[in-house]
């Protein structure tokens, strides 16, 4: 591969902000997948990933589509997704399974659950290396370049109107779709730098604390808090975690929790009483990412709530690790339900993943 800007390249990231600035940004949805530079030279393509390694093998179904409808040579960062079943939201539980070792299975969910690229800046195209030209000029060719894609190919829409940033800020996330970025018009593309803005839901939710995890330093060290929530069934279900915790807290925390340890005889999530599917820590024992990574816990009477930070919802649980906000002793545990979320007003994706420029 013989490109003026050669894989592996890091993207360019953003910084975490707390509402959309005002100024000459260049705004655009921040989509929840796998963020993703494509590297095309005629018949060859690679897809990179944001920690530097291929992802080509995984999705079959964009490369060809990039060999069908990208430039023949150029390099285009985006964001790798998969829709819903009915394609109404995005699925990140859907694009995680996408990632599996053994190639007949990458190719039956490569049918089953296809993916999308969703492309938002352009790097080089033909012999031009555009890294050093700004955000609003890159954008300005990648339009032209993907002026005839078509689905899977999509360009993200982009608008410079604060108010219609917005807009997009509250709809969008009715899409599964993550909050908004901002681009400064005039940044070069700088790899590996947190040049840009981001801006991400935020709520907060009391949650009962069922478990805790060990921290990776050993001893008596608390890593993470197990959270649940009581569904309308009366079960309490494992909806995530919460850490980030400074070592000292981490400390006292262990002492603090001691009373609180029990056995898994009548605990909540007693596995042996759980049906082959449910999705528990005992069913997250063993990490996607490494399956050497312990994740057994040490369980605790269900009897402290605590109030967390969450973006949004994947399903049935926190999407990300949540934020330690406060301890609720006013709180009954049982008060702990599904009801106090927030619930975003649904928004078609079909309206957001488009083909081809918006």
């Amino acid at each position: 591969m013989r490109l003026p800007v050669n894989p592996p390249v890091a993207p360019m990231l953003a910084k975490a902000v707390d509402q959309i600035p005002d100024g000459p940004y260049s705004f655009e949805p921040k989509w929840d997948g796998f963020r993703s530079i494509i590297f095309k030279d005629s018949q060859e393509v690679e897809i990179g990933s944001r920690n530097e390694r291929p992802m080509t093998r995984y999705f079959p179904e964009i490369v060809e589509a990039v060999l069908a409808n990208l430039p023949k040579r150029c390099v285009i960062d985006g964001e790798i997704v998969v829709p819903d079943s009915e394609g109404r939201r995005l699925d990140f539980e859907a694009l995680l399974q996408r990632i599996h070792p053994a190639a007949s299975r990458v190719e039956l969910l490569a049918q089953q659950t296809p993916a999308h690229f969703v492309a938002f800046d352009l790097l080089a195209l033909e012999d031009t290396d555009l890294t050093e030209q700004p955000f609003e000029r890159r954008r300005a060719v990648l339009e032209g370049a993907l002026d005839a894609a078509r689905s899977p190919i999509h360009l993200t829409p982009v608008t410079t109107d604060r108010d219609q940033a917005t807009e997009w800020f509250s709809q969008f996330e009715g899409a599964g779709l993550d909050g908004l970025v901002a681009k400064p018009l005039d940044v070069t593309y700088q790899p590996d730098k947190r040049v840009m803005l981001k801006v991400k839901h935020e709520r907060t939710a009391d949650c009962v604390v069922a478990g805790y995890r060990l921290h990776k330093s050993g001893g008596d060290t608390i890593g993470s808090l197990l959270l649940g929530l009581y569904t309308e069934a009366g079960d309490l279900a494992s909806v995530g975690v919460v850490g980030a915790f400074p070592m000292a807290r981490r400390r006292e925390l262990f002492t603090e929790l001691q009373p609180l340890v029990t056995t898994f005889d009548n605990h909540p999530w007693n596995w042996a009483r759980q049906e082959a599917g449910t999705r528990t820590p005992r069913a997250a024992a063993a990490s996607r990412w490494n399956a050497a990574k312990d994740l057994s816990f040490v369980p605790l009477r269900a009897e402290r709530v605590v109030e967390v930070r969450y973006d949004h919802m994947e399903g049935a649980r926190f999407r990300h690790t949540t934020q330690f906000v406060r301890w609720r002793p006013d709180r009954e545990p049982r008060s702990c339900t599904y009801a106090q979320l927030e619930e975003p007003v649904s928004f078609n994706l079909t309206e957001v993943l488009s083909p081809g420029p918006r």
